[in-house]
């Protein structure tokens, strides 16, 4: 057996399984690991779009001024 005891080759044959038991079980994996890499990466988006907001300074928008913002883009369209 060389210098592998028969835990060694025990372990070896679990972790085996693990990966090519089964359909698709590595096709899993990687799919699962990419769709992680996508929502990290969508989460990253997110808090630099939230950044740049909190870097000019600006304001939410009351219900009265995005209505008179309205008004004056509809005036300005006809």
């Amino acid at each position: 057996m060389g210098a592998f005891g028969p835990i060694h080759w025990m372990i070896l044959a679990v972790v085996v399984l693990l990966l090519f038991g089964g359909k698709g079980k590595i096709t899993g994996i990687m799919g699962d690991t990419a769709k992680g890499i996508k929502a990290f990466k969508d989460g990253l988006k997110d808090d630099e779009h939230k950044s740049s907001d909190a870097k000019t300074g600006t304001l939410p928008r009351t219900d009265a001024e995005k209505e008179a913002i309205a008004r004056e883009e509809a005036k300005h369209t006809s």
